[in-house]
């Protein structure tokens, strides 16, 4: 199974599971996987527990969905992810010299 026939497998669920990892979390408020590191990092997601760095993450279904009923919150976000990859693409192209 693909990723897209994952997704679209997962959203089409009935009943979600309580604690949804990065890529479901990604996909149920609308933004990429690699986004939700950055809004962790800004203090916009709290993973579960106190994972470590390099284990897997999990988020709350119930906070997930309280943030995706909030508009003020989605534009946050979603201004959060724009200034992040603002910021390092223009950083890359700097260091290309361009």
């Amino acid at each position: 199974m693909n990723i897209h026939e994952k997704q679209t497998e997962f959203l089409s669920r009935q009943i979600l599971p309580a604690r949804l990892d990065v890529f479901e979390t990604a996909w149920f408020l609308g933004f990429k996987p690699h986004d939700i590191p950055v809004l962790a990092g800004a203090g916009l997601l709290k993973p579960l527990g106190n994972p470590a760095r390099n284990c897997i993450k999990h988020y709350a279904t119930e906070t997930l969905q309280q943030f995706r009923r909030d508009e003020k919150w989605l534009a946050r976000a979603s201004e959060v992810v724009r200034q992040f990859w603002h910021a390092k693409n223009a950083r890359q192209q700097k260091k290309e010299g361009g």
